[in-house]
Parts: C-alpha cells; structure tokens; sequence
C-alpha cells in the first residue's frame, strides 16, 4: 500500500491491478485473489492480494496433511506413498495448467501458407469447433488429435515461373495442391481452450477472428480506463465537495447570488462538472479549486492519450519473425488431479511416488474413527537421518489438537477468562512470552476462531521445541505425550498389534507429473544417419534397449527376441518395412536383413583410409 500524502489536486486513489488465470514458464498457473473488500481500513506494508502460492501474505506452497507412518500391504515399499481418496474428493493437491501451442503461417517458395477452416481431406466433426477463421473457440473442450488451428502448405510439384508467380499474387489464386499442416493437440493432453492471440505481419490483411478479438479488446481497455478515471473522479469531487460546503460563494452556476453560503442541497441540484464554475469569496480556496480544476482535465486527457496509444498499438502489425505472416496462440489449460504415479515430497528431502490411492473406508482409522490422509514408510527416516520429518509429525499432531480444543470451547461458548486462560497456556508455558492480557474480548475471541484450524509453531534450529515442551503440548491437546496411538485397520476393524506415530506433516506435490512422463510409441521418426528411432517423449521416441538389456537376452537364450530388437524392431529398414506390409496382409513372418548401422560402421573404417567393401553372395 502507498501512504504518501496527496499533492493539492491529486487524485487520493491507487489503483492495483491483479493477474488472473495467466501461464508461467512452467506452465503453472499464476492468478492473483483479493484479499480486502471495499470499507476495510489499510496502511502501507499490508496484503492486499494473494499469489499463486501464498496464503494471507505466507508462502504456502502444500497442504498439511494427517500422516501415518507405518507399513501397508508393500504399498509404500522403496519410498512409495499411499494417499487416501478424501484427499482427491477434496481437491487437496488438484492443480490447473496452462499450455501455450504456436502455429505460424509462412511464406513458402511455393506460395504462402494460409490459415484457413478449409482444409482437405478432412471430416466436418473435426472442423466443429473451429470458426470461420479456422481458429478455434474460447471455451471449447479440447482432447487428443483434435484440431486447434487449420493450416495448409502448398505442395508444388515443380517450383513456379517468375510470371505465374506474378499472375498468382494479382489474381490471389491459391495454390491448386495443398497438404493439411493444422495444429492438432499433442498426445495426452486435452483441456479447454481460455484464450486465443492472432498476431499479423504488418501489411498483410487481418482475418475476422483478428479484427474481433482486437475489437473485444478495445472495448476491455475502455472499460477498464473508464472505471479508473470513474473511481479517481469520484474521490476528487467527494474533496471538492467538503471544501465547498459551508464556503461562501461570489456567484455561480444555477443563478447562485453573491454572499450565499453553499450547502449540500444546492451542490445536490447543480451537476458535478460546474461545481468547478462556482466561485468562492476566499481567495486561497478558490485557488485551490483551480487547481484541483486543472488537474481533472489533465487527467481526463492522460487517460484519453492513454486510450488512443492502446488503440494505435493494436491497429498497427505486429514485428514477426522473418517469412513469418501470421502467429496464432492457444492457451488450453488443464485440471490436474492426483493420482497414482505422481511425485510428492515433504520439507526434509522425503520424496516419493504415490503406488496407489485407497477408498477411504479401507484406511487406517484412531480410536474416534477419524482416518489418515497419507501413509509413509518408516523405514524412510532411520538410514537417511531426516528426523525432522518426525519432530514435524509430533509437533503438527499437537498444533491440531491444541486447535481443535480450543474451537471445542468456543463451541461451548467458553467463558472469555477461560479462553484467556487456556491460551495463556499455550502461548506462555515457554519460549518467547505474549501478552494476551493487552488483547480486547473481541481480539481474543478472534484470535481463537484463527487458532481453530490449529495453532501455527515455529521451531528453529539450534533453538527449536525440546522434548519436554512437545510433551507438555501433546498433554495440553489431550494427546498421547509418546506421540503414538492405536490404529485400526479400515478393511478389517481390527486394531493393528503396536501403537503407530500419527501426526501432522506439510506436504508438496512436485512438477514431475506422471501425465507429462507417460508415452508410448507404435511406429515414429527415425534418426536420419543410423535410421534408428529417435529418443525420449518429445521426439515420439522409442525406449532404448541398452548394451545391459542385450546381455540379459544373451543370458536368457532369447535369441528371437534379441534378433527382432536389433533388426527389424531398431535400424533394419527393408525389414521393417518389408514386416508392417506382411502383418497388414496377415501373414507373420519376418526375415531380418542388414542393418543400417552396419553401413555407418563400414563408412567409418573408410573414413581411416580403409577400402572395405561387402561381397554379396
């Protein structure tokens, strides 16, 4: 919040502007929530809006989450975790993505690339949710293959003469061969499409979608510019309203005599553009009106300079890239729920994958059937010596109970002298001391309504919680003070044989999402020079089957399967061709030839200056 003092004449208002819904590098996505309403009183330093990943001003980057640390059925065998399902209904960890996709139409030697709904060879379904344009719409749902953008590429047998060249760009007749060149939504992703850019060189005409989305634009920016200045208008005349009440006057509009004192009822009947034609017999107030005169129409003319400039930035091209034409941008964002194979972690290092999510009946539940959220193996803590993981366990168990204990009296409708005392308690039996006695009834009943939820701690290193204090705190939540208790098995009801560490732990899910990993390939691109498949998800890769892999074939004796991967399955080229043909005719065979590596190895020894060659039978 800014606090400086206002000039005479300047507008008392700032205005903030939030980012909603936008895309970040990582494709997250960044949206700002206001914190305030309108009447709430501020002061310079305070939060008026919260972050992607804050929390009333606090970093807030996970949930906490009831934990467990036991083990279950070798579901949370080597580090894996097991989530409850409440965990997913409740949309703990549900996080939205946002997924930017670029189509660029070039100029070719052949002619220009065009985007256009037109494309050949392809269904009226899959052009539904296209416009005129070819673009696509904002708030279509968008999956696998579907078309986002229509594109075509003029696929010239023979390149053209310098007169046909000619003829084509006079008479704009389009190249007769066009191959469909569309942006189509990657493999395994799908969404809904919430904006959509088009971006023209300069000089070249803008299409329908263009001019509307410039045209809803224009209209936003207008909107936007006409309540700042309603807003900083407001503000100034309800200042020129207090300085003219009471003032005496030496005439004005509405035929207002000489000598007359200026009251609320007369400003009421004169419109608030001529308050400023009303002239006051005080000669410094009536400077001070001039003033705050002039400053309106500077401001009423900033704000239209303002207007024109956002009007003249939109109306001229945009600066592209060299052949480039025309650029359309789609943003389809995605809702992501948890679910198996996703990464989390807690704050010590104690990362894992999620092995499975149980139907919350079936999972561990305490004495009061009140189940666990996340299952972890304690065999994570010893050898790695992340104790902290369990110091966090007890100390969030004890900040939930204290909580709970203390909405537990405000339920009862406690007296405010036992609130007091209870959290003279809490806060008071040791470390940094409080005075709760300076808070009003109103402030601690408040106070106690935040503390609820649980009782926010703070343990430092070197200096943080000692045992006898996490004990005292478990005893003050009604708690076990070993931090232990009996669980019972959700599917059986039956108790487990030894009392099990429950608590509290801060948990985080990590962008290593198994939405983004999973891939499969069928058949797909081939490196140019060894002509075998490509590598990793981008490329539509296949997995590699390493030198390791080969010896364990070798070991095995699987000498089919060891030929098929080194053949028609890698490089072999006529082989595999010679194999997709025989498995559409229905007829499995398969006959390995030579392959291609074999070739670049033979080039290789040349290149040294060795002449061999292959003596074909």
């Amino acid at each position: 919040v800014n606090n400086e003092e206002t000039e005479a004449g300047e507008p008392g208002v700032d205005i903030y502007n939030l980012t909603k819904y936008t895309r970040s590098n990582q494709n997250t996505c960044i949206n700002q929530r206001p914190l305030v309403k309108p009447g709430d009183v501020i002061a310079r330093g305070d939060v008026l809006a919260d972050g992607p990943s804050t929390d009333m001003g606090e970093l807030a980057l996970g949930q906490n989450m009831r934990i467990a640390f036991m083990a279950w059925n070798g579901y949370n065998f080597e580090d894996s975790i097991l989530v409850s399902e409440r965990v997913v209904q409740e949309d703990r960890f549900t996080t939205i993505h946002i997924e930017e996709l670029t189509c660029m139409a070039r100029d070719t030697k052949l002619g220009a690339e065009e985007i256009t709904g037109d494309i050949p060879n392809v269904g009226e379904s899959a052009l539904a949710k296209l416009d005129e344009s070819g673009i696509v719409y904002v708030g279509a749902e968008v999956k696998e293959g579907d078309i986002l953008v229509g594109k075509v590429t003029p696929k010239g047998e023979t390149q053209l003469t310098p007169e046909e060249k000619l003829l084509r760009a006079i008479f704009g007749e389009k190249a007769a061969d066009v191959k469909d060149t569309s942006l189509r939504i990657s493999s395994g992703t799908a969404g809904t499409v919430i904006d959509v850019q088009v971006f023209t060189r300069d000089g070249v005409e803008k299409d329908a979608r263009a001019l509307q989305i410039d045209q809803s634009e224009i209209e936003r920016v207008k909107k936007d510019l006409d309540d700042q200045l309603r807003i900083m208008e407001n503000d100034t005349f309800q200042r020129i309203e207090k300085m003219l009440l009471g003032k005496v006057a030496d005439g004005g509009p509405n035929r207002l005599k000489p000598g007359t004192k200026i009251t609320k009822a007369y400003l009421g009947e004169v419109e608030r553009d001529r308050w400023l034609e009303i002239r006051l017999h005080n000669e410094e107030a009536a400077a001070q009106l001039e003033a705050i005169a002039e400053q309106i129409k500077l401001q009423r003319d900033a704000f239209r300079e303002r207007f024109e400039e956002k009007k003249r930035k939109l109306n001229t091209g945009d600066d592209l890239a060299p052949g480039v034409l025309k650029m359309v941008k789609v943003y389809v964002a995605t809702k992501r729920r948890i679910q198996p194979g996703d990464k989390m972690a807690g704050r010590h290092g104690n990362k894992g994958v999620i092995s499975t999510i149980v139907p919350v009946e079936d999972m561990p539940f305490d004495a009061e059937g009140e189940p666990v959220d996340v299952v972890l193996n304690p065999l994570g803590v010893p050898s790695r010596m992340n104790v902290g993981q369990v110091l966090e366990t007890h100390l969030g168990w004890a900040a939930k109970g204290v909580g709970r204990r203390i909405g537990q009296m405000l339920e009862a409708k406690a007296k405010i002298a036992e609130l007091r005392g209870f959290l003279e308690k809490v806060y008071n039996t040791s470390g940094k001391k409080e005075d709760i006695d300076s808070f009003s009834d109103e402030e601690v009943v408040e106070l106690c309504f935040n503390l609820s939820k649980g009782v926010p701690m703070g343990t430092p290193v070197f200096d943080g919680a000692t045992e006898t204090e996490i004990r005292s705190m478990l005893a003050l939540a009604n708690l076990p003070e070993n931090g232990q208790t009996t669980l019972y098995d959700g599917r059986t009801g039956e108790a487990f044989d030894r009392p099990i560490t429950v608590g509290y732990m801060y948990m985080l899910k990590l962008n290593h999402l198994v939405d983004d990993k999973m891939h499969a390939r069928s058949t797909g691109p081939y490196s140019l020079v060894t002509q075998q498949p490509l590598g990793g998800k981008a490329q539509f890769g296949g997995q590699r089957f390493g030198e390791m892999e080969v010896w364990a074939l070798e070991a095995y004796g699987a000498s089919y399967t060891l030929q098929e991967m080194l053949t028609v399955k890698s490089d072999d080229v006529t082989g595999r061709t010679r194999m997709y043909k025989n498995i559409v005719d229905g007829d499995h065979k398969m006959e390995a030839g030579m392959p291609e590596s074999f070739n670049v190895l033979v080039k290789e020894i040349r290149s040294l200056g060795i002449n061999i060659e292959l003596e074909r039978e």
